[in-house]
């Protein structure tokens, strides 16, 4: 299948951002930016869930309930994602795991309220416990998210509310924009993820 040249730059740029993520969070190796291999060590449960600085938001067992500042744990099962109605501000430090199970949840979620059956309901959406099942799940869920991305037909690019993911505004805009909007969250929140792992490598051990 050909893919249409306004949507080509976006999915080369998802494209180049997961796998970027991928590599930096599984190994064996990510690009250092240079072309030149780093060994990159898989990540741990420890680092998964390490809470760098006091007050951090993160995915942690129900029992326990929810974090500092936060009033609820996202989901359902034995884990949640701390959450708020309003992110205080200024916003909280979120662990590993807090940023690729948000990631995570958004693919899933989208890829549900744009080519799925639309029946993605946060509540039931459960967290990964482990740093391994988190990793493959977000391999899942970015592979679930591309593939409803080239099942848009070209003539819907320009129209408003094609998505209905109800936690953002999906429904507001096109899905070009959507699909940008994605992007960026992957791109910031892999930079994120990737500095977390720097620090935890100097500091969390």
């Amino acid at each position: 299948m050909t893919t249409n040249q306004r949507l080509a730059p976006l999915l080369q740029q998802y494209d180049w951002a997961t796998e970027r993520l991928l590599s930096r969070l599984a190994g064996p190796a990510s690009d250092s930016g240079d072309g030149t291999p780093i060994e990159v060590p898989p990540m741990s449960d420890d680092e998964y869930l390490w809470e760098p600085v006091e007050g951090c938001w993160s995915v942690r067992r129900r029992s326990d309930g929810p974090g500092s500042g936060a009033a609820k744990l996202i989901g359902a099962g034995e884990w949640g994602r701390d959450a708020a109605p309003r992110s205080p501000w200024p916003p909280p430090v979120t662990t590993i795991a807090w940023r690729l199970d948000h990631l995570t949840e958004t693919l899933l979620g989208r890829a549900s309220h744009l080519g799925g059956d639309r029946s993605f309901d946060r509540a039931a959406y459960e967290s990964s416990p482990d740093a391994a099942g988190a990793v493959e799940r977000f391999r899942e869920a970015a592979a679930v998210w591309r593939t409803a991305l080239l099942g848009v037909d070209e003539a819907d690019y320009d129209r408003l509310g094609l998505s209905t993911y109800p936690y953002g505004s999906d429904a507001d805009e096109v899905f070009l924009s959507n699909v940008w909007w994605q992007n960026q969250e992957i791109l910031h929140h892999g930079g994120e993820i990737g500095l977390l792992r720097d620090l935890y490598v100097r500091l969390g051990r």
